[in-house]
């Protein structure tokens, strides 16, 4: 049995918004072999307040207000908290009679919780990684208390093309955090857009997950439409956004469980941190020299699609 903290910027449930962050705390609560003992939120996706709510909403309709939710950082490490123009507006505070998330603070709790278990915490990290560093900054022996932390970000193998975001966006949005863990010596494993640009929910998985009935099938197949609409809408002329959406975060999610789903390398990964041209590009030493640096981290960079879309569409569907 793996233990789990999820570490989230969950936009899930706002209208028109990024889906991928709810169907991996999904998945991770449908995987037979994970205990969900945490879920920390963080500005990302959507500000953090909202990201509380939408998590608090969504373990609610899954049927597992047992799983304590924490909220945690409001802003990256060293910068201003950038600008949305996403799909991801924020929502309303929550209705009377829902339930407040626990109180605490999320970096203390990761830090808490890991510590007391020493080698027997994954920490799955979804969204920036601000949480993740202060929890390192605040206690350095998480590194070696931690059993792993997976983390779904970065681009290895490519690049984003995109001039306005030219880091992959959890790193883009704090790449300081990133410094950081990459930096910490904790064993890191990163599940980033080499890989997860590949695998897709298309409108037909939608349909097909509203049209058996199941309350969260339905609620996930129209919230799926929605974020596909607004992927067309935002991106007319990229044929990859049309029909379809990544999923980012619940294949960083699988592959707590599953491994052999990607492919996996050593590699010494560093963040820029400086300029904007260059903002949150992570740049991989495959180790191919004579005389490399030390790995720091694995990185995925082939995924078996077919085996991961099957995973997740029959695990998701039995919720």
């Amino acid at each position: 049995m793996y233990r789990v903290i999820l570490d989230t910027d969950l936009a899930m449930g706002a209208p028109g918004s990024d889906i991928d962050d709810g169907f991996a705390l999904a998945l991770a609560l449908a995987d037979p072999d994970v205990s969900l003992e945490l879920v920390t939120t963080v500005n990302g996706n959507t500000d953090v307040e909202s990201a509380t709510t939408l998590t608090v909403e969504l373990l609610e309709r899954l049927g597992r207000r047992d799983v304590r939710v924490v909220r945690g950082a409001a802003d990256p490490l060293m910068r201003p908290r950038l600008a949305r123009t996403s799909g991801s507006p924020a929502v309303p505070a929550p209705a009377d009679g829902s339930r407040d998330p626990a109180p605490g603070r999320a970096a203390t709790e990761i830090v808490e919780r890991i510590l007391a278990a020493p080698g027997e915490i994954t920490l799955v990290a979804i969204g920036p990684l601000t949480n993740v560093a202060t929890a390192l900054l605040l206690a350095p022996e998480l590194a070696t208390a931690v059993r792993e932390i997976v983390i779904m970000g970065g681009v290895f193998l490519g690049h984003t093309n995109r001039t306005g975001m030219p880091g992959e966006f959890n790193i883009w949005v704090d790449p300081d955090a990133a410094a950081v863990v990459l930096a910490s010596g904790a064993p890191l494993r990163f599940v980033g857009l080499d890989v997860t640009r590949q695998v897709r929910l298309t409108r037909e998985h939608a349909g097909r997950m509203a049209a058996e009935g199941r309350p969260f099938g339905t609620f996930a197949g129209k919230a799926t439409e929605a974020w596909i609409d607004f992927l067309e809408d935002r991106n007319p002329g990229d044929e990859s956004e049309h029909g379809s959406c990544a999923l980012h975060d619940p294949l960083a999610m699988a592959v707590v469980t599953q491994p052999d789903l990607v492919t996996w390398r050593e590699a010494h990964v560093d963040v820029e941190t400086a300029g904007d041209i260059t903002r949150g590009i992570t740049v991989a030493d495959l180790l191919t020299t004579a005389d490399p640096p030390a790995a720091n981290c694995r990185i995925a960079t082939a995924v078996d699609v077919a085996a991961f879309t099957d995973l997740f569409l029959d695990r998701v569907r039995a919720l």
